[in-house]
């Protein structure tokens, strides 16, 4: 039997506003040893911000990150799967993407996250691990 993302995922993933400011999202980081937060306007998760963002779209650029929002750096195209949702279907969907992270969403509500530091650990997405690796930034 297939397993699923639920059995992968990384339950009730780090959120934060996406009002509050990039220090406090690194110092989030920083104080839990995550490299990414999973942004929220109200409810909804409306962005993902990684440490990696945080270096070349805030201090690489001379901005303020005690000033500056989450929603001005994080990456807005998220990419979802639902907890019932096969491996190969979160694989799938980060490597037509390019990504290394997907949101895990039951109708609106964020449920958890899958990296693919989760899948490489259980023996999956090596292959994913490549593709990424060989891809052009995208950003």
């Amino acid at each position: 039997m297939a397993q699923m993302v639920r059995d992968v995922m990384t339950k009730d993933p780090v959120s934060m506003s996406s009002d509050a400011s990039v220090a406090e999202a690194a110092k989030a980081m920083s104080d839990l040893r995550i490299g990414s937060v999973v942004v929220m306007d109200k409810d909804r998760p409306c962005g993902i911000v990684t440490d990696r963002d945080i270096t070349v779209r805030a201090v690489a650029t001379g901005s303020d990150p005690s000033k500056t929002r989450l929603a001005d750096i994080c990456t807005h195209d998220i990419a979802a799967v639902a907890p019932d949702q096969s491996i190969d279907d979160a694989i799938r969907v980060m490597k037509s993407r390019d990504i290394k992270r997907v949101v895990v969403m039951s109708e609106s509500k964020l449920e958890g996250i899958v990296s693919l530091g989760d899948l490489t650990s259980r023996g999956e997405g090596t292959d994913v691990q490549v593709d990424i690796s060989r891809a052009e930034p995208n950003n």
